[in-house]
């Protein structure tokens, strides 16, 4: 499914985990960094390697995009539903691959579009990890929501992949304070 739509959102043109079960999530928030920070990879770098940035879902194919979720473990979704969520994005950046016209990388915030933002389905084709290309994106995409005002930056990750984020300014529970997250299958045990 080819993408030709632009996503609304007032201030750009838009608006995580590797296995397939359930992970166990850690939720974790950014320490703020001054916007306009220098990247680690430039988006000359980035055409150097073939590689383009995008900050909307015009030309993003959905079915490589799942191609990509499931290459790192994540269920495969309903692109209909993959198309919903990214019309409801805040922000969001994904990585072509030149050559093959083809999603390597992807990551999408979500939130109040004031206060609180959350990072989701924070991916890297296997094919393409180890570049840099994950750490490109986070900072673009927290950058964004700084030059936003949005100072809350909160995502959930696998344990597994905290040493990921920590460069970035994400720490794990500040302030002592515990995410939490709704499960219908406790629920049902407790009634």
């Amino acid at each position: 499914m080819l993408l030709h739509n632009r996503i609304f959102s007032t201030a750009s043109p838009l608006r995580t985990p590797t296995h397939h079960h359930r992970p166990r999530s850690v939720v974790v928030s950014s320490q703020q960094q001054p916007p306009n920070a220098a990247f680690s990879i430039s988006d000359e770098s980035l055409a150097s390697q073939n590689l383009t940035l995008h900050r909307t879902i015009d030309d993003l194919n959905l079915d490589h995009l799942n191609t990509v979720f499931t290459a790192v473990g994540f269920p495969r979704r309903d692109p209909d539903k993959i198309l919903l969520a990214l019309q409801h994005a805040d922000a969001l950046l994904w990585v072509e691959y030149v050559k093959t016209k083809r999603p390597v990388a992807f990551a999408r915030a979500t939130g109040d579009g004031v206060f609180n933002a959350i990072i989701w389905d924070v991916v890297v084709d296997p094919r393409f990890q180890g570049i840099g290309l994950g750490k490109a994106v986070m900072e673009r995409l927290v950058t964004e929501l700084l030059e936003k005002g949005i100072s809350n930056i909160a995502l959930y990750s696998e344990p597994r992949v905290l040493g990921f984020y920590r460069p970035l300014g994400f720490v794990a529970d500040p302030g002592g304070i515990r995410g939490m997250v709704y499960s219908r299958k406790l629920k049902k045990k407790l009634q």
